[in-house]
């Protein structure tokens, strides 16, 4: 039974879903019967719509329930051109795509521009106007009675049998499919599950948030439009009351209780509503009601939907096999070692920043020479977070300059910020959901060596080396911080400790000009501490700017070349560890130590000068 199971995990993730998909197309020439036959094509189409929905909802975080308009758009387009006498499939096919795809682009802007929840509601009033626009141009479209007159489809000139049909439908379905998996296991599907996660991470890592976010939704909209074009020559009809609300709502349902974090779920979602409730005529008459059982199932009771209970039932089986058991901690072997790193000159020149009536920070000056590690200390609420936000463009100074290098960023959205080679960590590490350690470590070269999404989902040989490198590079990374044996591990499932690692190797792996450490000592062990440490030195010996937030006074005062002290958002003093261990102001404000108890409180932290004089 072990030696079975650990067979059938061997095979690749996309054997399983190919011969299911070969399968359901053969299934006519089995002697399926006609009713059972049109269910699956219904199926399959409904399947292409909630894929959509699961890219922007489940993958991109974007809320919308517009697939409905843009099943409606793709729906009409073949339609029309039926009736006009342009009968391929195929052309249809390509049209209704273009058509919903534009029809996503221009909805999803100004709902995007808008934020927060407006997206949800700009398509929820699109679909409920689909039957007033159809109705407004019903002397093309047939209005609220329909559009008739469609010739049956062609494919290369020759008519298409009800069985031919069928196969045009699965095959569409299944090559939609190849596409989107392609997509979401590529660096661009964890850069859009980074995006779902937390948009600051995402742009921090070189993302733009607005034009990830969009080609999420346009990207979706896409299948939605061919299932229009498939559905449209299903029965040569098209009615309005096909793509209202109850539709976008069964889309939904669908996507939550298959699961909208999978790309397999829609078709698990799809197969369950069209195959199942869907015959009832009761069902058809109470149909909102049921969809709301289904949302509140698939949404609390089945959260992440039936496919991650299926993942969950997949991992007792490993671990029952032994697979994917981590046995022993590797420590990485010898010293890491970096290539050299080109790093900038930061400058904070005079920076004001207020919140209300709190200034955050007044005047604030900072420079981190390239090669050598600058400590930002100073008490909780000095501003050393806020000064980090603003270098990495996440806040706009209220007066004041900030460069990298040559180049002025003070105005600088955060991912052009990154993209000029800044790289940080968080107080709190922030890590996607279903991704492994080593795909987590990739995400970091998102930006710095990029490879577009046609090349991703054609697997063209620009992407395949680039992510041959991505792995390359990860597992050396990995190796530096001491975790290369958990490169398959799930990357949330590791303690507070490793991914804190994991977040700094993730920092590193780009090798960026300026690199922004932000508490990341917190949690550590002394193994890890001290892995830290040394990494940080690796870092400076490569020639990187390493900008370093911590309040471990003993780990700054053994690394640091320089250190900036903040107080109530200004800088009260800046010097050299042995300049600052024994600043009274410092002393005072930082550490809380009254006048004479200096010594005493020096020799508790360790903080002698020999400490400091051994990384110099």
């Amino acid at each position: 039974m072990v030696s079975a199971w650990r067979t059938f995990r061997s095979l690749p993730s996309w054997i399983i879903p190919l011969v299911l998909a070969v399968v359901i197309l053969l299934l006519p020439v089995l002697g399926l019967d006609l009713s059972t036959s049109r269910q699956i094509q219904l199926a399959c189409i409904l399947a292409l719509v909630v894929s959509g929905l699961n890219l922007s909802l489940g993958f991109a975080g974007e809320l919308a329930l517009g697939q409905a308009a843009m099943y409606a758009a793709g729906a009409y387009t073949a339609g029309l051109m039926s009736q006009a006498g342009h009968t391929d499939i195929l052309l249809q096919l390509a049209a209704s795509g273009a058509v919903a795809l534009a029809v996503g682009i221009l909805t999803g802007v100004p709902g995007l521009r808008l934020g927060n929840w407006s997206l949800a509601m700009t398509s929820f009033f699109l679909v409920l106007l689909v039957p007033d626009v159809l109705a407004i141009f019903g002397g093309k479209t047939g209005g609220r009675n329909g559009l008739t007159g469609m010739e049956p489809p062609t494919l290369f000139g020759s008519e298409l049998d009800t069985q031919q049909y069928y196969m045009v439908v699965v095959v569409v379905t299944v090559l939609w499919f190849a596409v989107m998996r392609n997509l979401v296991v590529s660096r661009h599907g964890i850069a859009f599950r980074t995006l779902k996660l937390s948009p600051v991470l995402a742009s921090s890592q070189g993302v733009s948030v607005f034009r990830m976010k969009l080609l999420g939704y346009a990207i979706g909209a896409f299948p939605a439009g061919l299932a229009g074009a498939l559905f449209a020559n299903t029965d040569l009809f098209i009615s309005p009351e096909a793509f209202g609300f109850t539709f976008a709502t069964a889309v939904l349902a669908a996507s939550i209780l298959g699961g909208a974090a999978s790309v397999y779920g829609a078709v698990v979602g799809a197969a369950i509503m069209q195959l199942g409730p869907n015959q009832s005529t009761a069902f058809q008459e109470y149909s909102l009601i049921f969809y709301g059982g289904f949302l509140i199932i698939g949404g609390v009771l089945l959260s992440g939907g039936l496919t991650k209970v299926g993942r969950a039932i997949v991992s007792k089986l490993d671990r029952k096999a032994g697979m994917g058991v981590v046995t022993a901690k590797e420590n990485g072997g010898g010293t890491p070692e970096l290539a050299a790193i080109n790093g900038a000159r930061l400058v904070v020149d005079g920076v004001s920043k207020a919140f209300g009536g709190n200034q955050a920070l007044n005047a604030a000056t900072l420079t981190a020479e390239a090669g050598k590690v600058t400590a930002l200390i100073g008490p909780n609420g000095s501003g050393k977070t806020t000064m980090l936000n603003m270098i990495c463009g996440f806040y706009t100074a209220d007066a004041g300059v900030i460069t990298i290098g040559d180049t002025v960023v003070s105005q600088s959205s955060p991912h052009k910020v990154a993209r000029v080679g800044v790289a940080r960590t968080f107080q709190t590490p922030t890590i996607p959901e279903n991704i492994t350690v080593l795909e987590a470590v990739a995400s970091g070269r998102y930006s710095v060596h990029r490879a577009s999404m046609a090349s991703a989902v054609l697997r063209l040989p620009s992407f395949r080396r680039i992510a041959k490198a991505d792995i390359v590079e990860a597992e050396r990374v990995l190796e530096l911080v001491g975790m290369s044996h958990l490169r398959n591990e799930i990357a949330t499932s590791l303690p507070l400790g490793m991914r804190r690692m994991l977040e700094v190797a993730r920092a590193v792996i780009a090798e960026p000009r300026v690199v922004l450490f932000d508490e990341v000592a917190s949690g550590l062990d002394e193994d890890e501490l001290e892995r830290l440490a040394d990494l940080i030195r690796v870092l400076r010996d490569a020639g990187a700017t390493v900008v370093l937030v911590e309040h471990n006074f003993r780990l700054v005062l053994s690394l640091a070349d320089e250190i900036v002290v903040l107080a109530q958002g200004q800088v009260i003093a800046t010097g050299d560890a042995a300049t600052i261990e024994h600043h009274p102001r410092v002393l005072s404000e930082y550490l809380g130590v009254k006048s004479g108890d200096e010594e005493a409180l020096l020799e508790e932290i360790g903080a002698v000068d020999h400490q400091t004089s051994e990384v110099k």
